[in-house]
């Protein structure tokens, strides 16, 4: 059983998507008019090279065409690299030919997008080069910026990474709260499963006695919540063959090399999608056009 079938191509957000993310991004940054541009003929026309300016995993391809072609549908884009590809040091990722005003309007909202979606991929990749047991699976979470869940997601795979659910209705995860309001872990399990038979059903555990409830009623996966080393591994006799096993709750990239010698299916990491770091893109101008 697998928590994500879906590859690179399928899990790519639809064009729709990409352009309201872009048009939203575009709004906020031009406005009713790039005044600086005023300083460029509007008729002039130029190259334009992109290039990364550290080893990184490139991510966001799509959303930097979208932003070229709402600005100037004529601009043409080449790109040398494509997503999910590692780049080196100071790689020209693509050259764009066009408009000299259209191409510095969009030089912000395009870097911005590539920039976060590569720090995504990047980070992602960091951690699935961690794991020593490449059935292991690294996952990410809902902890996305506010507007980017899909690209984001995206991201991860482009990084090597998996997809968790992608929102609260296409899986289930019965957290503490839930089981609270449910009065116990095999309740919550019967009724859930009453309600969406077809969905895969987790549960997240505090502490080693809700393993064998949460096995007991069935679950699909069953997370450990924030357990120590010694704790998981002591616990891993409690689980069922049919019972995958999920780790979450500070995953440094060191603790992640051991945990992944464990008899564990999954790790999830909302490090992935919240802290990661821009990579450092830019943008150069050449003299011709």
């Amino acid at each position: 059983m697998e928590l994500d079938h879906m590859n690179k191509k399928s899990i790519k957000p639809s064009e729709k998507s990409i352009e309201n993310s872009v048009l939203r991004a575009l709004e906020e940054d031009i406005g009713d008019g790039d005044r600086t541009a005023a300083l460029i003929d509007p008729l002039s026309k130029n190259n334009a090279e992109i290039v990364c300016r550290e080893d990184s995993i490139l991510c966001g391809t799509d959303w930097v065409n979208k932003t070229y072609q709402i600005l100037d549908s004529r601009i043409k884009i080449s790109w040398n690299c494509k997503d999910g590809d590692r780049i080196s040091k100071n790689k020209t990722v693509c050259v764009i030919r066009g408009n000299t005003q259209k191409i510095l309007s969009g030089e912000r909202t395009a870097i911005n997008f590539l920039q976060t979606l590569s720090g995504t991929a990047t980070t992602t990749g960091q951690y699935v080069d961690a794991v020593r047991n490449k059935k292991v699976k690294i996952l990410d979470t809902r902890k996305t910026i506010p507007g980017l869940r899909d690209a984001q997601k995206y991201a991860v795979v482009c990084g090597g990474g998996k997809n968790h659910r992608k929102g609260l209705y296409d899986g289930i995860l019965i957290k503490e709260n839930h089981i609270l309001a449910a009065g116990s872990i095999k309740k919550a399990v019967e009724t859930i499963r009453d309600l969406y038979p077809k969905l895969k059903i987790e549960v997240e555990v505090e502490h080693a006695e809700q393993i064998s409830e949460a096995v007991q009623a069935g679950a699909d996966i069953v997370m450990f919540d924030n357990f120590n080393d010694d704790q998981i591994k002591g616990s891993l006799p409690l689980f069922s063959k049919k019972t995958l096993v999920e780790v979450s709750g500070n995953l440094t990239l060191e603790r992640i090399r051991r945990l992944s010698e464990l008899d564990i299916d999954f790790v999830s990491v909302g490090a992935l999608t919240k802290n990661i770091k821009a990579i450092d893109f830019s943008m150069q101008l050449n003299d011709k056009p």
